[in-house]
């Protein structure tokens, strides 16, 4: 089967391609990609090219289908698999499969796997590591989406702590505590906010900072302090772009510090705030996945060892979080939606990876077999007074709150020109 693909091949170096898959074969699966969301982890591994711990050092000859937060639909499975996949039937993935632990992972490693495809064949090692995820949701984004909301859930998961007199590890943010989530008004912050107020595990108290207005009114006006409340949490936004910033967040705090810090940006003065907020037996979590191999910051080792806070990273969720976030979502519990501000077609997706950190917003969703310019909700209403689409687009954004939603996925899919490559 003949499929048009993004490519990698070195550092910066993106190729949009037609070629043909190998066939499926018994062991492998024929699938179609209808979306898939970019990441800054796609970015990054774009700037690294060989140089990325996902990317082969063959890259250059034997070129991987780049993007990992993608979804779609069965079209043929080998005989090895026939017993649990069937044509027809849609899915998501967990990308990070530690396949005999390797961190070869579709979207980085593999020349017939990715996201930023038409079409795919999904290698045995996919399957036999149960990362292939049967989904029966109403919006094919909303499984795109499971992959960067598993990392928020897996994030959570990690942290710990330590009651007093004792060196159990209690997994998990603390239930009716204290969380910061710092530079967290962009897109994986919003899907934070969100599950940390939706969620199974709730804090009393949630304080989300950022520099910039916009973003922080923005983030309210989705995730409201309200509707916070009738959760029983205490939502709180705040501009730390100040001096006195770190004595603002302790006095929110009653002045104890905060169970849980989550650092959403990979900038030491933000790293050196939350170690400066932590309360005693304080976890901080380094979500914020740095380019700079060399990255530091300062952390308080006398609080660490008097006041035993501490420090996790975490990189990816787990094929239980992806899980457990397709049923939040399908339930209705999380709305992943609110972390899309973009969206375009297959053809957007080359410009789009190599520029994200360039492009305001949040997260930018690829319809793969469509054809049209990355696009800004935002600008659907103006586009609109000359293209019908875009037209119909505005108006099914805005009976959703601005948020991209199922219906506007259909209008995409429907009637959007098709890739034609």
């Amino acid at each position: 089967m003949k499929t048009t693909a993004l490519r990698i091949y070195g550092k910066m170096d993106l190729r949009l391609e037609s070629f043909e898959l190998p066939p499926c074969g018994d062991d492998g699966i024929i699938a179609e990609i209808v979306s898939d969301s970019i990441c800054m982890s796609s970015y990054k591994a774009s700037k690294q090219g060989a140089d990325h711990k996902r990317v082969p050092n063959d890259c250059a000859t034997n070129p991987p289908i780049i993007g990992h937060e993608f979804s779609g639909r069965i079209l043929e499975v080998g005989s090895k698999w026939a017993d649990q996949f069937k044509p027809g039937e849609n899915f998501g993935i967990q990308p990070a499969l530690m396949y005999k632990g390797s961190l070869d992972s579709p979207g980085y490693s593999f020349p017939t796997i990715g996201g930023d495809a038409t079409y795919i064949r999904i290698p045995s090692c996919v399957m036999e590591m149960n990362c292939l995820l049967h989904y029966s949701g109403e919006a094919y984004y909303m499984a795109s989406l499971s992959e960067p909301m598993s990392c928020l859930i897996g994030a959570c998961h990690a942290h710990y702590h330590i009651p007093p007199a004792t060196y159990n590890h209690v997994m998990g943010i603390v239930e009716g505590g204290k969380v910061a989530c710092l530079a967290s008004a962009g897109p994986m912050g919003l899907g934070l906010i969100d599950y940390l107020v939706h969620g199974p595990r709730r804090p009393g108290l949630i304080v989300v900072t950022d520099i910039d207005d916009a973003r922080l009114a923005r983030a309210a006006s989705i995730l409201t302090p309200e509707n916070a409340k009738e959760n029983g949490v205490e939502l709180i936004y705040l501009n730390t772009k100040c001096p006195d910033a770190v004595d603002k967040l302790m006095n929110i705090s009653g002045g104890t510090g905060f169970n849980d810090v989550f650092v959403l940006a990979p900038v030491a003065p933000v790293v050196e705030q939350g170690d400066a907020i932590l309360g005693r037996d304080g976890c901080l979590d380094f979500f914020a996945g740095p380019t700079d191999t060399a990255f530091s910051a300062k952390f308080n080792f006398y609080n660490v060892h008097y006041n035993g806070t501490h420090i996790v990273g975490t990189s990816g969720g787990t094929t239980d979080d992806i899980k457990e976030a397709l049923d939040l979502a399908g339930r209705g519990k999380l709305n992943p939606s609110m972390m899309i501000t973009h969206v375009g077609g297959l053809t957007a997706a080359r410009e789009t990876t190599l520029h994200l950190p360039e492009i305001p917003g949040g997260k930018k969703l690829i319809y793969t077999h469509c054809d049209f310019p990355l696009t800004a909700i935002s600008d659907f209403a103006e586009l609109g007074k000359t293209n019908p689409v875009f037209a119909e687009l505005a108006d099914a954004c805005a009976r959703h709150n601005g948020l991209w939603n199922p219906e506007a996925e259909k209008i995409v899919l429907n009637k959007m020109p098709k890739l034609s490559l």
